[in-house]
């Protein structure tokens, strides 16, 4: 994918925002904790690093609930599928 820096870092930050809502909410980090999961999740890139971009693939919700409940959090929390409705207007 190419984009321009402002179009990354924007989506940097939404991503990086949806995750730390994520962490909050289903993970009971304080504030700053899941702040810094984020980032630690979604570290800048520079632009000339050849995957940029690539944790992207999936959103913010599925790389949390990955964290939060491990690999099978699918067959073990089947209603953590798909994201919440809450999630979902953060956007």
């Amino acid at each position: 994918m190419t984009w321009s820096e402002e179009e990354y870092v924007d989506y940097l930050h939404g991503e990086r925002r949806c995750y730390a809502w994520v962490m909050r909410r289903y993970g009971s980090l304080a504030p700053d904790q899941a702040r810094q999961a984020a980032v630690e999740r979604y570290p800048y890139e520079p632009s000339d690093e050849p995957h940029r971009g690539l944790l992207f693939h999936d959103e913010a919700w599925h790389w949390a609930m990955l964290a939060l409940y491990g690999h099978r959090y699918t067959v073990e929390h089947p209603e953590l599928m798909d994201p919440s409705a809450e999630y979902r207007a953060l956007d």
